[in-house]
C-alpha cells in the first residue's frame, strides 16, 4: 500500500498533515540529519579557526563559504544520500560523517584535514546538540507563534466582553457574578505566565566526548583547554553548555521544556472544557460555516467540535510530553539507548500540541456572546446577592447576618421583591440601604471589568 494522507499511520501525517507541516523542517528525520550536518561542519570550522591547533590548517574564505552553503542548502536529496550510506553502516551518525567526507572530497583544504571531521566526538556529542537545536527552532518558530495567536485571541475576547455580566458557577451552582471578559482574561493571564516559562528554558548541550571527560581530546592535545574551547563552540550555536554529563546530555532542560509545554496544554484543556460548558449554557453562540453539518441525523446541531478536537489533541500531546520528561532524564550508568527511540518522537508531542492550538484558535474565532441569555440567567439568580447583603450587615454589626441570609436563600431561589423587602428591614444607614436596593445580579461584578481590560 502506497503512503498517502489516506494511508498514513499517524493522523499527523495523514488527516492533519497541512496543519502541522511547519514542524517537519525541524522534527523530521531530515531535520535531524540537517542539524547533525550543521554541528559537524561548525565543529570542523571551529577547529580550523583555532591557531593553537597547528596541525589543522585554517580554511580560506572560499572554503568557509562552501561549508556555510552546505549547511544552508542541505536538501532532502542530501538526506537520502546519507540514508543510503546508513543502509551499509547501520549507524546514522557514522553515515553522515562518511557522506560529509565524500561530499567535500573535491576541496583540497578539507581533504587535507578530513580526519578532523567528527574529531574526538562521540555520536551523542553530535546528537544531543542537534536535538537541542531542533527543539530551539521548533519552539521559537512554530510552537510559540501558535501559542501567541491563541493568547491574543483570549486577550481580545477579554477586552471585548469586559463589561458583559455573567453568572458564575462554583461547584456548578449559582455564585457571585463575574463578566464573560474577566473569565477570558483569567485564561490569558495563565497562558502568558506559562508562555514565559516555555520561552525561558535554556536548552543545554554537551560536547565532551565518550563519557564526558574529554578523554580523546586530551590524548591528542593534552595541554589544550578543551573545556573552554568546547563551551565557546556550544554557545556559538545559541545553546547553553553543560559541563557535567555522562556519555549523553542528561536531558534535564528538555524535561523542563516538555513539562512547561504540557502545563500550557493543561491550562488550555481547562479552557476548552469551560468554553464547551458556556456554549452548552448558551452564553456563547457559534458562527455558522456554510455547508458544515453538525449531525448526520439532527439538522439543527452546531457542535463545539473545535474545542473537543483541541481537548483531545492536548491530551494526546501531554501523554507523550510527560513520558518524555519522566523518561529522558533516566539513563543506566553512563549510557543506554532508550532515549534514542524516544527522542525521535519529539515531533509527535509538538505536533499534537500545534494541532490542538490550531483547533482552539478556530473555535475561539467562531464565538459570539449572547447577552440576552446571560442576562436571563442573572435575572433568575437573585439569591447571589445574599453575599453583599450579609457583608454589609457585618459592617454595621447586625447580629447573625450570615445565618439570617442562609435561612432565607440556601438551596432555594429568592425573588427580587423578597430580597428587597428584607433589605428595607435592616437597621443600617439609609444610604447603604439605597445602595443595596439598587444592586442587581448584573451589577454585582466587583472589579471584573477593570481586571479584564487590564490583561
Amino acid at each position: 500500500m502506497s503512503v498517502s494522507p489516506l494511508t498514513a499511520l499517524s493522523p499527523l501525517d495523514g488527516r492533519y498533515q497541512s496543519k502541522v507541516s511547519a514542524l517537519r523542517a525541524h522534527f523530521s528525520e531530515h531535520g535531524l540529519i540537517r542539524n547533525r550536518v550543521r554541528v559537524e561542519v561548525e565543529w570542523l570550522k571551529a577547529l580550523a579557526a583555532e591557531p593553537r591547533l597547528a596541525e589543522i590548517a585554517a580554511f580560506s574564505p572560499a572554503t568557509v563559504a562552501e561549508l556555510d552553503a552546505l549547511i544552508s542548502g542541505f536538501s532532502t536529496e542530501d538526506s537520502e544520500a546519507v540514508k543510503a550510506i546508513e543502509a551499509t553502516t547501520n549507524h546514522d551518525v557514522k553515515a553522515m560523517e562518511y557522506w560529509l567526507k565524500d561530499r567535500l572530497a573535491h576541496n583540497a583544504e578539507v581533504t587535507k584535514v578530513s580526519e578532523f571531521i567528527h574529531f574526538a566526538c562521540t555520536s551523542e556529542d553530535i546528537n544531543n546538540t542537534s536535538h537541542a537545536l531542533m527543539l530551539q527552532e521548533g519552539r521559537d518558530t512554530v510552537l510559540l507563534p501558535a501559542l501567541d495567536l491563541v493568547i491574543a485571541r483570549f486577550r481580545a475576547l477579554a477586552h471585548a466582553l469586559a463589561d458583559l455580566p455573567m453568572l458564575s458557577r462554583t461547584h456548578g451552582q449559582p455564585a457571585s457574578p463575574t463578566t464573560l471578559g474577566k473569565e477570558m482574561a483569567n485564561i490569558a493571564a495563565r497562558l502568558l505566565r506559562v508562555r514565559e516559562a516555555i520561552a525561558r528554558v535554556s536548552l543545554t548541550a554537551k560536547f565532551n566526548g565518550a563519557v564526558g571527560n574529554y578523554n580523546a581530546h586530551l590524548s591528542a592535545w593534552p595541554e589544550f583547554d578543551w573545556e573552554g574551547f568546547n563551551q565557546r563552540f556550544i554557545e556559538s550555536l545559541g545553546l547553553t553548555f553543560n559541563a557535567y554529563t555522562i556519555q549523553i546530555e542528561p536531558h534535564d532542560a528538555m524535561a523542563e521544556l516538555f513539562d512547561a509545554v504540557a502545563r500550557a496544554n493543561t491550562i488550555l484543556i481547562d479552557a476548552c472544557r469551560d468554553i464547551w460548558m458556556y456554549i452548552s449554557l448558551g452564553y456563547f453562540k457559534q458562527k455558522l460555516k456554510e455547508g458544515e453539518v453538525g449531525s448526520s441525523t439532527m439538522p439543527h446541531k452546531v457542535n463545539p467540535i473545535d474545542f473537543e478536537n483541541a481537548e483531545g489533541n492536548f491530551g494526546i500531546a501531554n501523554g507523550v510530553l510527560r513520558h518524555f520528561s519522566e523518561k529522558l532524564p533516566i539513563s543506566r550508568m553512563q549510557r543506554d539507548l532508550t532515549d534514542s527511540t524516544v527522542l525521535r518522537n519529539m515531533g509527535v508531542g509538538f505536533g499534537h500540541t500545534v494541532l490542538a492550538l490550531d483547533a482552539c484558535l478556530r473555535g475561539l474565532d467562531k464565538l459570539e456572546a449572547d447577552p440576552a441569555r446571560l442576562a436571563a440567567d442573572l435575572d433568575n439568580a437573585w439569591e447571589v446577592l445574599a453575599e453583599p447583603v450579609q457583608t454589609v450587615m457585618r459592617r454595621f454589626a447586625i447580629e447573625n447576618p450570615y445565618e439570617q441570609l442562609k435561612a432565607m436563600t440556601r438551596g432555594k431561589g429568592i425573588t427580587r421583591e423578597a430580597l428587597q423587602a428584607f433589605i428595607t428591614t435592616l437597621a443600617i444607614p439609609q444610604s447603604e440601604r439605597d445602595r443595596l436596593l439598587a444592586m442587581t445580579p448584573a451589577s454585582y461584578v466587583g472589579k471584573a471589568a477593570e481586571l479584564a481590560r487590564r490583561i
